[in-house]
């Protein structure tokens, strides 16, 4: 099982991914491809995602059963911790008050 998810792409990459894959809801993509298919998507998506962001999840022989990568900026943040990968959160950016 493969799953992609993109917030702020271009609509010519999640037509892109649409052709492999199919958007469950807007922006969540799931597929079940092979993993030769599985890294092509994911060049695709790095060269299609402009100011975006992205995450690709998919099943593995692993001690949590799945491994994911991320791409754009965003504040979720994989890490690693006693061979697991976690997510780490950033500090929230703090929004200047226009007064």
């Amino acid at each position: 099982m493969l799953v992609i998810v993109v917030e702020n792409v271009p609509p010519r990459l999640r037509g892109r991914l649409a052709i492999w894959m199919l958007e469950v809801r807007a922006g969540v993509y799931v597929g079940d491809v092979t993993r030769r298919i599985r890294e092509m998507i994911w060049q695709q998506v790095e060269v299609g995602l402009e100011e975006g962001n992205a995450v690709m999840a998919w099943s593995t022989n692993t001690e949590s059963g799945f491994d994911f990568v991320t791409l754009g900026k965003n504040r979720r943040m994989p890490v690693e911790f006693d061979g697991l990968k976690l997510v780490s959160f950033l500090p929230p950016v703090p929004v200047e008050n226009s007064n």
